[in-house]
């Protein structure tokens, strides 16, 4: 902990300041304690404990099958390992459609049992009323437009969302009432960069990119795609840091190679 005595905290208020400045926002998803720990002391604005847990850690196709106690699990380990970032937490899918009550009750869950900072939910105006409702209890909210992967059998595909003008403009009018809604910022997955930069220059609130260009106030990426880990994955809107799928299956398979051979553990390494 030393090396964090005078690290100012990440709150949805230097995310703020931070726009207003023009300086840009990272954000990556993070779901256990080992990462988060690096992932913070890096230095990276704001780390997501997101439902895609349920595809990189759980193996799900969707993100639908995560429950309200595992995203806490998640989040929970990635708090205990943060001193710097703001943690966002995503509220799963069920946990607040449709039902404002059970939307705020999801939310107080966890922030209670998780320690995280802040929850993001998807949609626009018809969560807006379970996001005032969340927000009198002080719960900081983040939104999501665009490409919303909790609607993924609404929409039949994972494609590019509001490339068509009617699709645009309520996207523009969901981030205005997201914002009048009170959240602190909107992520804006996978629409034209030329709609993001739009709509981060209308809102006044910070608008974080997954796929959405370069003219928006931050990006987001998952970490296991960022990381070359998971090496099916390659969107264009994703850029590999790393190929640590093939540094990894390297370390294993020399592994295998040592202990078949008798060379690990050599007499340094027993007792």
């Amino acid at each position: 902990m030393s090396v964090h005595k005078n690290v100012k905290k990440v709150t949805t208020h230097t995310l703020q300041e931070m726009k207003n400045v023009g300086v840009k926002i990272s954000m990556l998803t993070g779901y256990d304690f080992s990462m988060a720990k690096i992932i913070d002391e890096a230095g990276v604005d704001v780390i997501l404990v997101g439902d895609s847990a349920s595809n990189v850690m759980a193996g799900h196709e969707t993100t639908l099958p995560i429950t309200l106690d595992q995203m806490i699990y998640h989040a929970s380990s990635v708090v205990r390992a943060v001193s710097r970032a703001l943690v966002v937490v995503d509220m799963p899918f069920g946990s607040y459609q449709g039902n404002s009550k059970e939307a705020l009750s999801s939310a107080i869950k966890i922030m209670k049992e998780s320690g995280g900072h802040a929850v993001k939910m998807e949609g626009g105006r018809e969560i807006s009323e379970s996001i005032s409702r969340i927000l009198t209890a002080g719960i900081p909210v983040m939104g999501h437009l665009g490409l919303t992967p909790q609607s993924i059998y609404k929409f039949g595909t994972y494609v590019v969302r509001a490339k068509e003008e009617e699709e645009a403009q309520r996207l523009i009018e969901d981030a205005k009432t997201l914002e009048a809604a009170g959240c602190f910022a909107i992520v804006v997955e996978k629409i034209p960069a030329e709609l993001a930069a739009l709509v981060a220059k209308t809102v006044a609130i910070p608008v974080i990119g997954i796929g959405a260009g370069n003219g928006v106030d931050g990006q987001v990426l998952v970490v296991h795609d960022m990381l070359g880990i998971n090496n099916e994955f390659s969107p264009r809107f994703l850029r590999k840091y790393n190929n640590l799928y093939e540094q990894m299956m390297q370390s294993f398979q020399e592994y295998i190679r040592d202990v078949r051979s008798g060379d690990f553990p050599n007499e340094k390494e027993q007792y």
